[in-house]
């Protein structure tokens, strides 16, 4: 497979991914927000700019229907939903090719629906449709994907790419609800519906409390995300999709370099197979995620050393 076409796969999964944990995350937001007092509300807008890698509206306003506008629909905002969506569009089109026709009608459609869409429009008639629309939209395209397009190193880098930013957007996640101060033992008593709205940012509420009954620790909650292995969005779900992508890809190739990202990949897949809630949190919960971070963006950059940017000799040689 070219590089250019590995890499453009990659990046359209990443954005299309972006947009729908941006839908889910204003969607909740705008939820939760009937039920919170001004200082809550601007507290909790603030967190998702951060857990968006997004800086604050240049108006300096913070009221919720211009957040919405700027985390949403601002053109000049390049991790805004219409962004995200605009760049999975045109990577889908760089590699018309190499997907399915119904991947690419299902993409095109997406960024219409996003397109025709206005701030005023929605905010009058329930933006709750309009970003579940986007969800649903995102989750059908990758439905799609795996049901129409060959197993093969093009579609292991799309969970590649998936599978990345999930595991960069949980862990951001996670550290802007997780403070250091918090007492993770502790029963959550005052704190109650920001622990759900942590779990629904995930889509994880249901599936939690299958497995630690409804009863909230910052504890069970932190392990749950982190080291679940039957969870999709958990970060050691992701992880073990990071590994196998890597792993099918290699088998594809005889590339010198797919050792080493094997190896990244590898080592902190071990990390989180045998981490104990109890260690991590000892150690300092935002040190442990600052270092899956890190090591996420080291399997990055190894990636495209190994597929994307390699140098011509050592495809010739």
């Amino acid at each position: 497979m070219l590089s250019r076409v590995a890499d453009t796969l990659y990046w359209m999964s990443r954005y299309l991914e972006r947009a729908e944990h941006t839908a889910r995350l204003l969607d909740l937001q705008l939820h939760l927000m009937l039920e919170l007092d001004a200082a809550a509300l601007e507290k909790r807008w603030e967190r998702l700019l951060i857990s968006l890698h997004i800086p604050p509206p240049p108006t300096g306003k913070t009221d919720s229907f211009t957040m919405t506008h700027w985390i949403t629909f601002d053109p000049t905002n390049r991790n805004s939903l219409v962004s995200c969506i605009a760049d999975a569009r045109e990577n889908a089109r760089h590699v018309r090719e190499e997907i399915s026709t119904e991947m690419w009608e299902q993409v095109n459609l997406l960024s219409l629906q996003v397109k025709d869409a206005e701030i005023e429009t929605i905010w009058d008639d329930q933006p709750h449709v309009f970003f579940r629309t986007v969800k649903e939209g995102v989750h059908l395209f990758q439905g799609i994907t795996d049901s129409t397009m060959n197993h093969g190193e093009g579609w292991q880098f799309i969970q590649l790419g998936r599978a990345l930013e999930r595991v960069t957007a949980t862990a951001v996640l996670l550290k802007t609800h997780f403070e250091p101060q918090i007492r993770y033992q502790d029963t959550i008593t005052e704190d109650y519906l920001e622990w759900i709205g942590l779990l629904k940012s995930c889509t994880a509420f249901e599936a939690y409390c299958k497995v630690y009954t409804a009863q909230l620790r910052p504890d069970r909650i932190a392990e749950f995300l982190i080291l679940n292995p039957e969870f999709p969005h958990s970060i050691r779900f992701s992880i073990d999709e990071i590994h196998r992508a890597l792993q099918a890809v290699a088998q594809s190739t005889e590339n010198k370099r797919a050792r080493n990202v094997n190896r990244l990949s590898g080592r902190l897949r071990a990390t989180l197979d045998f981490g104990q809630i109890d260690e991590i949190v000892g150690s300092g919960l935002h040190v442990y995620l600052d270092t899956v971070q890190a090591e996420c963006t080291q399997i990055h950059d190894a990636i495209y050393q190994a597929y994307i940017t390699y140098p011509i000799d050592e495809l010739v040689s």
